[in-house]
């Protein structure tokens, strides 16, 4: 049996761990070539010493000393790397045949790109890769035959819903519009005269997931969302008009096809990782991954809503920076990063999030972005107005 070699970026994540706990329960399919987990040199050591890499590769000098220092005492030869060079020489090492890009944010771009320029099979859980490079992203796949599958429960969910043969054309298959499904977050029925005084403990407390804390935060502006409709947008060359959102609070529906014939085709399941993780890594095997069955003897009522842009005002940011392109899903990828960080951080507010993205993408930005230089540029250039605009809101 020929074993797929594996490179997981984000290992340390919750994505990573997810990962990690699929592949475990098949050895005989899976060998890990490289781990990249970061600061979080602990549980990167731990990773190493079950499953053996041969490379594992952290932020700096400082972490790779300290993680090869817990890794001398163990039965264990993976060599240690630093930096974004070698992240992206672990995603494009000819004995890779698979990559989980499982990295958060804009520093997941290039060591994505690299796999798709490898034409490797590419796991793509970083949503971001598609939200500030998607054309330039599906251009360098398509053009060195390297096959994305998506990872995101509701981009997964429709992958697996829509027709084996889809083409990425809509009409050509019945197809009347791709439906994301929501969950609300924690706030979906908090008094909006209180968003002011939401605390960061409060925001990354999420109902049905567990997390990390940014995309956490993500999901309670609902900026997930809406940058999950961009990836859509480019996943399945899915028009802006045809994408919907609906609030889903229980998760158990991941993401549904709308079909011309009325008929309307969804995924479910329990909200677990593992279900979309094992299904990639898979196919076109199903592999157990260790998901409990839905049991739908005991479950409640599965309920929906329109969201409401008031209370989720990141939501139309992305729809209108999805609508505008260029470059405006960059910036909005860009200033969300530093604000959520900013509110992390105790600097600003939770509603003060939306603002920071909207001052940014008030300010400009290039029309049509083709080349990994310029994505980058503008992403930094990004980053230094949220920054103004986070300095004077924290100075009033």
């Amino acid at each position: 049996m020929t074993q797929h070699v594996l490179t997981i970026l984000g290992s340390t994540g919750s994505i990573g761990e997810s990962t990690l706990d699929v592949v475990s329960r098949h050895p005989e399919k899976f060998r890990i070539f490289a781990l990249a987990g970061h600061k979080q040199v602990q549980k990167l050591a731990a990773q190493c010493e079950r499953f053996k890499p041969e490379f594992a590769v952290v932020a700096d000098a400082e972490h790779a000393a300290a993680l090869e220092q817990l890794l001398e005492p163990a039965d264990c030869n993976t060599e240690v790397l630093y930096g974004a060079q070698a992240l992206i020489d672990i995603a494009a090492a000819d004995e890779v045949t698979g990559v989980m890009a499982a990295i958060v944010g804009a520093a997941g771009l290039p060591s994505a790109l690299a796999a798709a320029r490898k034409g490797k099979t590419i796991y793509l859980a970083n949503k971001e890769t598609l939200v500030v490079s998607g054309a330039l992203f599906m251009e360098t796949a398509r053009a060195n035959g390297a096959q994305i599958l998506p990872v995101d429960s509701e981009h997964n969910a429709i992958y697996q819903v829509l027709p084996h043969d889809y083409s990425g054309r809509l009409n050509t298959h019945g197809i009347e519009s791709i439906i994301l499904t929501a969950s609300g977050g924690p706030f979906l029925d908090t008094d909006l005269a209180t968003f002011d005084h939401i605390t960061p403990a409060q925001a990354v407390k999420h109902p049905n997931w567990s997390m990390g804390q940014k995309i956490s935060v993500d999901s309670a502006t609902m900026m997930n969302k809406g940058l999950e409709l961009i990836e859509a947008h480019w996943l399945f060359n899915c028009p802006p008009d045809k994408l919907e959102v609906v609030i889903h609070p229980q998760s158990v529906i991941h993401s549904m096809v709308r079909y011309l014939d009325g008929s309307v085709l969804a995924q479910m399941g329990n909200p677990d990782m593992r279900t979309p993780i094992a299904y990639c890594l898979g196919l076109p095997e199903r592999l157990e991954s260790g998901v409990g069955a839905l049991n739908f003897g005991t479950l409640s009522a599965l309920t929906f809503r329109e969201p409401d842009f008031k209370r989720f005002p990141c939501l139309k940011l992305a729809y209108e920076a999805m609508e505008t392109g260029g470059g405006a899903p960059c910036v909005l990828n860009a200033a969300n990063e530093e604000a959520v960080a900013a509110f992390l951080a105790g600097k600003i507010r939770f509603t003060d999030i939306a603002r920071i993205v909207s001052h940014c993408l008030e300010q400009g930005f290039s029309d049509g972005i083709g080349d990994i230089d310029s994505l980058l540029a503008q992403d930094a250039l990004t980053r230094i107005q949220a920054q103004k605009g986070i300095g004077a809101l924290v100075m009033k």
